[in-house]
């Protein structure tokens, strides 16, 4: 909840960014967004007018010291920005300030840039602008190179335009991800507020951040946020700090696919639960995962699969062997499988993705195949962030998810997976091996199960052509769970 404030925001409408802001950017005041080369500046200073058009209708003027005009209409457009459609609309207006590359700026003597703050004048009253974008003021540095005249001059045109009454954002380049918040360190001086933009190297794969460093009078989120960027919606801002535990919780229960598992948890899992099932390669993951989302299927709901280790083929395949028909449950539209190679995109792209596909499929059950695949292309701070948004969304949504976990050992042992989101799942299910004899056999035990009663013991299992069959407990055996079993001699032999 946002607190109180005396200075009121302007909401910016980039998905996000009024969380982390409590409402915006503060109104008829100037922000500076500083970043490196790629950290997305100018996307942020076009998105911030398009929301205002698109959500608002806040005409806004966006003027441009390095662009040419006709590169930023072809750039925004892959967005779905039609700024030549919102010129002729009387919503944008350029003013261009790039230099003439054929005639290079002189300067001798002093100078002001009275002339450009007359055009922006203009222009704003023109369209009745309510948001302005300059992007970047980098160049005005290489035109002009005595700073302390351009200083003031910067500082002459944003008390302008805040006496306009129009909420000014305007972009500036840094040389390090983190030190200097601008290359000339000007901007900032004349801001009222500021955010970075960073573009990090996270375990060789580049991971964007986004930090509000000041909001001058008035509350914000502090830290970094991941941020992400889409051909759909532009800048998505990925606030965690902003989830808030207020899901409604459901006591209706819906079956895990498997009978008797239902029955070891009380009757079934609950409508809004989140489980998570941790074993071994060839412990029967993936065939819960398909039992799950046939269960879903028969009871008539919408089923979702998120597949990161294997193919649509080899899961229908796999699904067949075990008597389950998905490519039928797929044609009759209640079942969708999305599969993606875990190295194809940043963790912030794999949540928005995965988010944006529920949201449009609106499923009651998803699955998700497996994280620890997720997990080996992530740094453990990515990984964790994606696993808690993407929770607290299943859950927002009201949707039963089911997530699986591969441990590194063979005969028992926790994976890293599991111990970095055991608290966030309501159940957990281990699938473990155990030897006997020279036999290998399995072992399910339910660990925790929020909310409920549940079986607790330690039983066997096994899997045939129509998928798990849950038996009896173990008996005279401990260190299942620890990856050593002994047996007690003196048992009943055929309990073995």
């Amino acid at each position: 909840m946002s607190r109180a404030t005396t200075v009121p925001k302007h909401r910016t409408g980039i998905p996000g960014f009024d969380l982390i802001s409590e409402g915006g950017l503060p109104r008829a005041r100037a922000t500076l967004v500083a970043g490196t080369a790629g950290s997305a500046k100018t996307v942020f200073a076009t998105h911030f007018l398009a929301a205002g058009i698109l959500q608002d209708g806040e005409a806004g003027v966006f003027v441009t010291f390095e662009d040419r005009v006709e590169d930023i209409r072809a750039n925004m457009l892959g967005f779905g920005w039609d700024i030549a459609r919102w010129e002729k609309e009387g919503n944008w207006i350029f003013v261009d300030a790039a230099p003439d590359a054929e005639e290079p700026t002189s300067v001798v003597g002093p100078f002001d840039l009275s002339a450009l703050l007359s055009r922006i004048e203009r222009a704003i009253r023109k369209v009745d602008a309510k948001r302005i974008s300059l992007d970047s003021l980098n160049a005005l540095f290489v035109q002009f190179p005595d700073q302390p005249i351009l200083r003031a001059e910067l500082f002459r045109i944003t008390t302008k335009l805040k006496q306009l009454g129009v909420t000014v954002l305007f972009t500036g380049e840094r040389i390090e991800e983190y030190g200097e918040v601008t290359r000339h360190g000007i901007e900032e001086f004349v801001a009222d507020n500021v955010i970075i933009l960073r573009n990090l190297l996270d375990n060789e794969r580049r991971r964007r951040t986004i930090e509000i460093l000041k909001l001058r009078g008035a509350p914000h989120q502090r830290g970094e946020f991941p941020f992400t960027i889409t051909s759909r919606d532009g800048i998505i801002v990925i606030p965690l700090s902003g989830i808030e535990l207020t899901q409604t919780s459901s006591s209706k229960r819906i079956t895990s696919g498997v009978e008797r598992l239902d029955e070891m948890c009380g009757g079934g899992i609950f409508r809004d639960s989140i489980l998570l099932i941790s074993g071994a390669t060839g412990t029967g993951k993936t065939l819960l995962v398909t039992q799950f989302m046939a269960g879903g299927f028969d009871a008539g709901e919408r089923c979702l699969l998120f597949a990161f280790e294997e193919s649509k083929d080899q899961l229908f395949r796999n699904a067949a062997a075990w008597g389950f028909d998905f490519e039928a449950m797929e044609k009759s539209g209640r079942l969708r499988v999305v599969n993606r190679y875990p190295h194809a995109m940043a963790m912030e792209d794999h949540l928005v993705e995965m988010q944006q596909v529920i949201q449009d499929y609106k499923p009651t059950r998803v699955a998700v195949d497996s994280l620890s695949a997720l997990e080996r292309v992530a740094s453990l701070r990515s990984f964790r962030e994606f696993v808690i948004s993407l929770t607290s969304f299943l859950k927002r949504e009201e949707t039963a998810g089911l997530f699986t976990s591969t441990t590194p050992s063979l005969l028992g042992g926790g994976s890293v997976t599991e111990k970095h989101i055991s608290t966030l799942t309501d159940s957990i299910i281990l699938l473990r091996y155990v030897e006997s004899y020279g036999e290998m056999l399995r072992s399910i035990v339910l660990l925790k199960m929020r909310g409920s009663q549940h079986d607790s013991s330690i039983r066997q299992y096994t899997i045939d052509e129509t998928g798990m069959h849950i038996g009896e407990p173990f008996r005279d055996v401990v260190g299942i769970l620890a990856g050593a079993p002994s047996w007690n001699d003196d048992g009943d032999e055929a309990e073995r």
